[in-house]
């Protein structure tokens, strides 16, 4: 089987395998007594939070270990708005940040209620304008929040330059970094950092958050004298000391991992357009990840491409809304404006064989063309093949889900002369996003949408 969802979950590292299994026999007492099994304890976790700051690029006593990384984005966000509440309540956010930074910012917003969340848009590469953020800053603002990557589509993001623009309104910076602080540290300006040990692979429920000294901070909800009371309970040692451990070897390896990673993602990007008709790789070309490639496939059901991916040994992943139980598009890719079907997602693990890429992409074409002659897509042709040449036509394709509405749309745009138009009655929440891509995509203008119409011209 060839794990490619490292951008979920990466494996279990050696090194935090071997840490953890020595933690258990040696970590298992409480850090917080003085003797002798309590001062070894802490003697670990010490040199975990030592590891791990210098990894991170801060000083010791301003990291804390969290139970996830979600907690510590949920805290972090908490304790620097509570922290500046004289200043306002106002939040920046761009509009491709994890739903962890998103869900927080409104919850937090909808306590106080005179408070407001502005989410910066993107380019369809998704990444944010430094002039834009900077223009979204207020008097009032009391936090920003920008991802130093995108954990979908792999795109970096400016966040030395956001930083600076922070730094000039006098507004601290939360940098989710838990895509990728496992490939290198981030860009210095930061004010807050939070991160989460198993996307580095490290062992599931350790996150940290980095806090600079000097950034007002009022830690939320009941505490105690643990982890500079910002992180209640019993710490989790033995894991505290294999993520801690894990993150030291991969950054010892990520250089050299990352370059050749990066070959591999960049023969995917290349050859999965040459071999799948129909295609769009989406995210930065250049500034990414160098594990991560997202890519969508036109008149493809998401569930059922992944689902056929994984019966030939393969684990991906998609932002495909037939992929979600609440059967709308991913809010990254609805962000960028790019095509949502058939999407998905392959993040490489470190160790990745090549010859696993290559098969990968010798069994994707065949995958592809099953599951778009299981679902009646159309097979690819030029569009001047039509025969009624009706100046108008009307494609009802209420009810049904995507990819259908995009597949009924192409089955009879070549039935229009250039200039005609076709409407697709739709009311699937996919439609939005895919329906204005594939014009992109097939050289068409898209006329807009009123209620469930959307109105398509064809142009040659």
């Amino acid at each position: 089987m060839a794990y490619f969802d490292s951008a979920s979950s990466a494996p279990l590292h050696p090194v935090a395998h071997e840490a953890l299994r020595a933690a258990l026999d040696e970590g298992w007492a409480d850090p917080a007594r003085l003797y002798r099994e309590g001062r070894r304890a802490r003697l670990l976790l010490d040199a975990a939070r030592e590891t791990a700051a210098e990894a991170v690029g801060c000083r010791p006593d301003e990291l804390v270990f969290t139970p996830s990384g979600t907690y510590a984005v949920h805290s972090g966000i908490a304790g620097a708005l509570a922290g500046r509440r004289r200043v306002g309540t106002h939040v920046v956010v761009s509009a491709v940040e994890h739903s962890s930074v998103l869900h927080a910012a409104r919850t937090r917003v909808a306590d106080r209620g005179d408070a407001a969340v502005t989410e910066v848009p993107v380019d369809r590469t998704g990444a944010v304008s430094p002039r834009t953020y900077a223009a979204a800053l207020r008097a009032d603002t009391a936090l920003a929040c920008l991802q130093s990557a995108n954990h979908e589509v792999g795109t970096v993001q400016p966040v030395a330059a956001v930083a600076e623009a922070c730094r000039a309104a006098g507004v601290p910076l939360l940098v989710d970094a838990a895509q990728s602080l496992g490939w290198g540290p981030v860009d210095a300006g930061w004010s807050l950092l939070a991160a989460s040990a198993h996307k580095w692979g490290g062992p599931a429920g350790v996150g940290l958050l980095a806090v600079r000294k000097g950034v007002r901070f009022a830690p939320q909800g009941p505490m105690d004298e643990r982890e500079s009371g910002r992180v209640p309970g019993f710490e989790n040692l033995p894991a505290i000391v294999a993520a801690a451990a894990s993150l030291r070897a991969v950054r010892a390896e990520a250089a050299d991992e990352a370059a050749r990673l990066r070959v591999l993602v960049d023969r995917i990007r290349e050859r999965v357009p040459e071999l799948v008709p129909d295609v769009e790789v989406v995210g930065d070309p250049v500034d990414r990840l160098p594990h991560l490639v997202t890519f969508s496939c036109l008149y493809v059901d998401g569930e059922t491409l992944l689902h056929e991916l994984d019966r030939a040994d393969f684990s991906v992943s998609s932002g495909s809304s037939c992929t979600s139980s609440t059967l709308t598009p991913s809010h990254v890719l609805r962000a960028m404006g790019v095509l949502s079907e058939g999407n998905v997602r392959v993040s490489l693990p470190p160790g990745t064989a090549e010859a696993e890429v290559d098969r990968f992409l010798q069994v994707l074409p065949g995958v592809v063309a099953r599951v778009r002659e299981r679902l009646g897509a159309p097979v690819v042709r030029t569009e001047s093949a039509g025969v009624s040449e009706a100046p108008s036509l009307v494609v009802d394709a209420l009810g049904k889900l995507c990819p259908i509405p995009v597949i009924e749309l192409a089955k009879v745009i070549g039935d229009v002369p250039v200039g005609g138009t076709v409407t697709v009655l739709s009311d699937d929440e996919a439609a939005r996003l895919d329906i204005p891509a594939w014009c992109e995509m097939r050289g068409h203008e898209y006329g807009g949408r009123r209620g469930t119409a959307f109105l398509v011209r064809r142009l040659g």
